[in-house]
């Protein structure tokens, strides 16, 4: 299944997409978040689907989607996980995954603007594959990651350099601002993606292509990440992973390319469909 969410910010209702369209199952109640993926929420969706679909509505055209999850409780990521970005970057190849967390308040539908942050000269993009969880993990085997994903959704992993790299301390002031967080535009449950193995991504910005690898080239791939992670925090229903960007961001480039107003990135993978983001400066 892709589970979608439509309508305006904070009044999304769920819906699905079915061979491309967009339908409406609000009467099924709830949000797609922690409690329903705990309450067994998918099979209940499946359910009620097959139960009605000569019976779904269509979702008007150009309503506005929205993040295919509500709010979490953690948006995690893994940093320098391609060996390309790392090497671009001239960081060293990590030995274990490099973790941080992005507000949750970053969080914002596939086709939201960017809002370039206050006093920010160097907002940068990275394409990531992403990760839902569907019940609480703590101490995951390996072997037995997979058993807590819900599914995969595309992220654009906004970042910005200064804040991130230049201004002392962790890494999250960087990625955590306001609509850094562009997620979606649906959750594809676990059997819409035959390999997560071989999922190539992409991005653009104004038509010209930057981004394009492959989770092949992962480091550290999904099912070491999940475990890795649940040894030091419980991850809940809900919650994201985010697992890096291959080679290509603007902080790569010589000199740096940084996105300014008007610039439109767009970005997909396979199976995960495409999202595009207008920049815009901050306003207030």
């Amino acid at each position: 299944m892709k589970l979608i969410r439509y309508g305006y910010p904070g009044q999304e209702k769920i819906g699905v997409q079915i061979s491309g369209v967009n339908y409406d199952v609000s009467a099924l109640g709830g949000d797609y978040n922690e409690k329903f993926f705990d309450e067994n929420g998918l099979e209940r969706l499946e359910e009620f689907v097959k139960a009605n679909e000569n019976e779904l509505l269509p979702v008007p055209e150009g309503t506005r989607i929205g993040s295919p999850i509500a709010r979490p409780s953690k948006i995690l990521c893994i940093g320098l996980n391609y060996r390309d970005h790392a090497e671009e970057t001239k960081a060293q190849i990590p030995s274990e995954p490099i973790l941080f967390m992005k507000s949750t308040t970053s969080l914002s539908g596939p086709n939201d603007d960017i809002i370039i942050p206050r006093n920010s000269t160097k907002t940068d993009w990275e394409v990531e594959f992403g990760v839902v969880i569907s019940k609480k993990a703590s101490y995951v085997k390996e072997g037995d990651a997979l058993d807590y994903v819900a599914g995969y959704v595309l992220h654009n992993d906004v970042s910005e350099r200064e804040f991130q790299l230049e201004r002392g301390g962790t890494w999250d002031k960087g990625k955590g601002c306001d609509t850094f967080a562009p997620i979606g535009p649906f959750l594809a449950t676990q059997e819409e993606i035959a390999d997560i193995n071989n999922v190539r991504l992409w991005l653009k910005v104004n038509g010209q292509t930057y981004q394009e690898g492959s989770t092949r080239n992962l480091i550290f791939s999904v099912p070491f990440i999940i475990s890795y992670i649940s040894q030091f925090m419980t991850l809940l229903p809900g919650d994201v992973i985010s697992t890096g960007t291959p080679a290509g961001v603007g902080l790569g480039f010589n000199p740096p390319i940084y996105l300014k107003p008007g610039d439109v990135v767009e970005l997909g993978a396979d199976g995960l469909g495409t999202s595009r983001q207008v920049v815009k400066a901050y306003q207030g």
